[in-house]
């Protein structure tokens, strides 16, 4: 099938290799020349030398790649030209106009599709079945952590470049980190209340929030207390599920599950093999994509669910600004 890829950062980089090597024609488009040149130079990827030529070849599939800020224009556009979408998370910078545009896209039969790939790791899917399971019984708590250094994120390039140091932009660590959200929703349903205090506490450049602890009431009876930030030299991010019968431990770096009930504290699974190609999360991410395109099924991660997940976002900025609990 015919691909458009609109931004070519490293997100969108990384989808066009991943999408040409699963032997699909890919058309690359973006408003930087250096980026789409550096781009193209692989294999299977073409430059188009604008947006609107690029939904002239009537892709099959759009993917927004661009800061959070441009999302809902470019989808839009995409849907409009009578493409399936696939958005790179979060879903917009803000939640206003999102719903109408997912109410048109179901009206026009378009397929919307949230970049959200830590649904497709296979360390977190592990520990979804075991809860799925109730291995540990009811679940009662869960803490998340997401930390590093944002200028380590991409070497060679300039932090102060980045989208993620501009509010305006769709930048901070709330949405940066949305993927804590979304993924906590999976495992324990829709949220219904959040406190939040975050703060740019560091001294790195720009106007957004750098560090953010969240606490989450979930429709299920489940809590969570979540900490996000930009500034952890050393990059951490785990998952420790709380039950009546044990605990469930997910490790990121070392791709590890661990099952923990009393007297038996083991390691449930060592994906480290698997998930050592990072890039094999984004493979199959795309390829379900594909496949949702080509099948008209109903992708893993569609727009109302992604929504869902910028409203907590949106709840929990709120809770900042007034220093209280917000309901969602």
């Amino acid at each position: 099938m015919r691909f458009l890829v609109l931004g070519t950062g490293s997100i969108g980089q990384r989808h066009c290799g991943n999408l040409a090597s699963l032997g699909h024609e890919v058309l690359a488009w973006d408003i930087d020349p250096g980026r789409l040149r550096a781009t193209v130079q692989g294999p299977g990827v073409r430059s188009v030398p604008s947006l609107e030529e690029g939904l002239d070849a009537q892709p099959a599939g759009v993917l927004v790649c661009t800061p959070p800020s441009s999302h809902l224009t470019l989808a839009r556009e995409a849907v409009n030209a009578g493409a399936d979408v696939f958005v790179e998370k979060p879903i917009s910078h803000v939640s206003a106009g999102v719903e109408a545009f997912l109410g048109e896209a179901r009206r026009r039969g378009r397929l919307v599709m949230i970049g959200f790939n830590f649904r497709f790791l296979e360390s977190l899917r592990r520990v979804k079945r075991l809860l799925d399971e109730q291995r540990v019984g009811r679940v009662l708590w869960a803490r998340a952590e997401c930390g590093s250094y944002l200028p380590d994120w991409r070497p060679g390039r300039d932090y102060r470049e980045n989208y993620a140091v501009r509010a305006e932009q769709g930048g901070g660590i709330l949405l940066d980190a949305i993927h804590e959200i979304d993924y906590l929703g999976w495992l324990f349903g829709p949220a219904v209340a959040v406190f939040c205090a975050a703060e740019h506490a560091s001294d790195l450049a720009g106007d957004t929030e750098d560090v953010a602890e969240l606490l989450i009431r979930f429709e299920s009876g489940v809590r969570a207390q979540v900490h996000l930030d930009y500034v952890q030299r050393t990059a951490r991010r785990n998952l420790q599920v709380i039950g009546a019968g044990g605990a469930v431990h997910w490790n990121y770096p070392t791709h590890s599950v661990t099952i923990d009930v009393p007297g038996d504290e083991r390691l449930e699974e060592d994906l480290s093999a698997r998930e050592s190609d990072q890039n094999r999360m984004y493979i199959d991410e795309v390829e379900h994509f594909a496949g949702c395109v080509r099948r008209r099924t109903t992708p893993l991660v569609e727009g109302f669910e992604a929504l869902r997940s910028l409203r907590l976002v949106e709840a929990a900025k709120d809770s900042v600004r007034d220093g209280r609990w917000v309901k969602l």
